[in-house]
């Protein structure tokens, strides 16, 4: 469990991709452990090797699919966060590290000092979606400050643009998106019934 506030900002240094899936290097100033959980780019991945001020990631082909991390290469920056402690404060929202779907940057432009981004989202997923609701981009806990059919607005203050990757962010990239996972229950609940 992740609050979708990104603690370092990581390099990713190398990629063995094959058949099988990938392996990632990334550079970074996180504490961890061998078998300790991450999340790059909101995706939760298991530090498999830990030394020289960085760590290796396995990746699975199913993650490949429903994520964003395909497009990683040597030298793409990455959100990086480590697991809630139990005494931690949750300052962003509930993020699992598990990317419900990939969205596409459409649009952005500033609005003073914030910028506001929209990004298109499969319709899967806009049922999940509420104006001021919460949504994780990128593994960035975030605010949703309009929506439409098919797309949502989120408006970046500079300490996000600063501290994250969503302040290099270009029109066509993709981006992994996570919905809130108390609506999901709730369908699931109302559903079940």
């Amino acid at each position: 469990m992740f609050t979708g506030l990104v603690q370092d900002l990581g390099t990713v240094t190398a990629v063995d991709a094959s058949d099988d899936g990938a392996r990632l290097t990334v550079a970074s100033g996180l504490e961890l452990a061998d078998g300790d959980s991450v999340a790059v780019n909101g995706v939760c991945l298991t530090a498999t090797a830990v030394a020289n001020g960085g760590f290796k990631a396995d990746v699975m082909n199913e993650t490949l699919r429903r994520s964003s991390l395909a497009g990683l290469g040597a030298g793409s920056k990455v959100n990086l966060e480590l697991p809630l402690r139990a005494a931690d404060r949750l300052g962003g929202h509930f993020v699992q590290g598990h990317v419900d779907g990939v969205g596409g940057v459409w649009d952005m432009r500033d609005d003073g000092f914030s910028r506001v981004v929209t990004v298109g989202v499969p319709a899967e997923l806009m049922r999940y979606v509420v104006e001021k609701g919460s949504i994780a981009i990128d593994g960035v806990s975030l605010t949703v400050s309009a929506l439409g059919d098919d797309w949502l607005q989120v408006s970046l203050i500079p300490e996000t643009l600063e501290r994250t990757i969503l302040g290099d962010v270009s029109v066509g990239q993709a981006v992994n998106l996570e919905v809130d996972v108390l609506a999901k229950y709730i369908e699931r609940l109302a559903v079940v019934r």
